[in-house]
């Protein structure tokens, strides 16, 4: 048999794992979903290799990022609240100072565009700059930091089997820390199962659920990712703290009080809600939206339909969005060692 037959049907395998499985990134074990899109995330500057994993995952837990070498990225996203910092309903960083938003989950990032509630940084490589030299966050220079890096005794060697070089740069830094927050994929909760058809089906309770959510929710938080990397107004109160959302990135009129549309994935540990994490449970978010809208400026479109205020739900579409929205746990996610502190 010549060389030319055996090349199409290794390609021909090659395309039926692809289609079954995902999308396998021989490096790393980069998985796209089989039910998901592909990722936006740019992978042909930054190819993805297990030496830069474990080395972006050492500087996620690594406290000498901020100033007084005590708060790490996983202080603020914890693996078991789904990367978010459970039970603050905003960010406490460095000296216990407080910050004005809720912690957003880091999960499922190689698919967004923007960053942040308000969208204030479009690459993830640029992302950690921002947490690291905010005053109530690390508070530290990166000057600082890659100086503390360079005099560690292990950090030369492992940028070094990263890179090819022991010279220790922002540029490189920040590259190690995407690949390990690409490699944050939630896709294994029972709803994932059940597109995927993987031997798991809804209950009765959670598939009415799942209609209701379609009929209501999936315009702006859209499926499998289950948001639209959208800024919407929601109708909460304007907070104490008057933050006019993604309006101090724009300076646009029409993104005053418009926040990032989060993912509904893993809310049963990523309580607090809403930017401010003003709601300590998903039936407050849900009386929210039922009964609380309030016509504040730029109201979301999809919530003042036909002159009415908010989303028409009963007691009992409650109850039913509530167990669809827990099969979006993902429980192998929060688990998963290769995402822990080694």
């Amino acid at each position: 048999m010549g060389s030319k037959h055996w090349m199409t049907i290794l390609l021909l395998g090659v395309t039926l794992l692809a289609s079954s499985s995902g999308l396998i990134n021989a490096f790393t074990g980069f998985t796209t979903p089989a039910n998901f899109p592909a990722p936006v995330y740019h992978f042909s500057t930054n190819q993805l290799t297990q030496a830069k994993f474990e080395l972006g995952r050492k500087l996620f837990y690594e406290p000498r990022l901020s100033r007084d070498n005590t708060v790490s990225c996983g202080s603020c996203h914890i693996q078991s609240s789904g990367f978010t910092q459970h039970g603050h309903d905003v960010s406490h960083g460095i000296d216990d100072r407080l910050g004005s938003r809720n912690s957003p989950a880091i999960v499922n990032l190689a698919w967004s565009k923007t960053f942040f509630w308000d969208g204030g940084v479009f690459d993830l490589d640029l992302q950690p700059l921002v947490p690291i030299t905010n005053p109530v966050e690390m508070d530290e220079t990166m000057t600082n930091v890659l100086n503390k890096l360079r005099a560690h005794p292990a950090y030369p060697a492992l940028f070094e089997k990263a890179f090819g070089t022991a010279e220790i740069n922002t540029e490189r830094m920040m590259k190690a820390l995407s690949q390990f927050m690409v490699m944050l994929v939630s896709a294994n909760a029972k709803y994932d199962k059940v597109m995927r058809k993987e031997g798991e089906s809804f209950t009765t309770e959670e598939q009415a659920g799942y209609v209701i959510f379609k009929q209501h929710c999936n315009s702006c938080h859209q499926e499998p990712l289950f948001t639209d990397d959208s800024f919407r107004n929601n109708g909460i109160s304007i907070g104490s703290n008057k933050d006019e959302g993604r309006y101090t990135i724009t300076l646009n009129e029409a993104d005053r009080y418009t926040f990032k549309v989060p993912s509904l994935r893993n809310l049963g540990y990523t309580a607090p809600y809403m930017h401010d994490g003003r709601f300590i449970t998903l039936e407050a978010v849900l009386e929210h939206y039922a009964q609380r809208v309030q016509a504040t400026p730029n109201l979301d479109a999809q919530l003042k339909k036909e002159n009415k205020l908010g989303i028409p739900l009963t007691a009992k579409d409650r109850a039913q969005l509530l167990a669809f929205l827990q099969t979006l746990n993902d429980k192998a996610f929060i688990a998963d060692k290769r995402f822990s502190e080694q």
